[in-house]
C-alpha cells in the first residue's frame, strides 16, 4: 500500500493542528471555550501561514533550499501569507464599516417613517484575514512542524 505524500501530510496537519489552536486563543481572548472557532477564517494563527510554511520547511530540509520544488514552495507561500494579511484582511475591516453602516440606517429608519430600509438577515462576516502577528505565529509554528516532519521522516 502506498503511503501519503509526506508534504501534503505535514501541510494539512498543520493547517489542522492551527485551526484547533484558535479554540485556545479564542478562549484566552474572550474567556469563552468556542469550539466552531476550528472552521473559522482568521484568528491567532493563521492556519494558511501554518500550512504553506510547514510545506516550505520540509521541502526545504528534504530537497535543499536550491530545489524548484523548495522555490516553488516558497513563492506561493509568500503570496498566500501576504493575501491572509493584506487583502482578506482589509475586505474584513470593509465588511465592518458595511455593518456598522446598515446599523445606523436601521436607527435612521425608526426616526423617519417616510424611510424605507429593510435589513439584511446576516451581516457580512468580517473576520476573514489575519493581523501581520496571526500571520507570523502561523508560520512559525508551520516552520517548527516541517522541520519536525522531516526530522521524523528521515531517522
Amino acid at each position: 500500500m502506498k503511503r501519503m505524500n509526506r508534504g501534503i501530510l505535514t501541510a494539512i496537519s498543520a493547517i489542522g493542528i492551527a485551526q484547533a489552536l484558535k479554540i485556545v486563543t479564542h478562549k484566552r481572548v474572550s474567556g469563552e471555550w468556542d469550539v466552531k472557532q476550528i472552521a473559522t477564517t482568521g484568528g491567532m494563527p493563521s492556519s494558511h501561514s501554518a500550512g504553506v510554511s510547514a510545506l516550505t520547511a520540509y521541502m526545504a530540509a528534504n530537497k535543499g533550499t536550491r530545489h524548484t520544488e523548495t522555490a516553488l514552495a516558497t513563492v506561493f507561500g509568500v503570496i498566500v501569507m501576504y493575501d491572509a494579511q493584506g487583502i482578506r484582511r482589509h475586505t474584513g475591516e470593509i465588511a465592518k464599516l458595511v455593518n456598522e453602516l446598515e446599523d445606523e440606517f436601521a436607527n435612521l429608519s425608526g426616526e423617519f417613517p417616510s424611510f424605507e430600509f429593510v435589513e439584511k438577515e446576516k451581516e457580512l462576516k468580517e473576520l476573514l484575514g489575519h493581523q501581520p502577528a496571526e500571520v507570523l505565529s502561523g508560520a512559525v509554528l508551520g516552520i517548527g512542524l516541517g522541520l519536525l516532519s522531516a526530522k521524523l521522516e528521515n531517522k
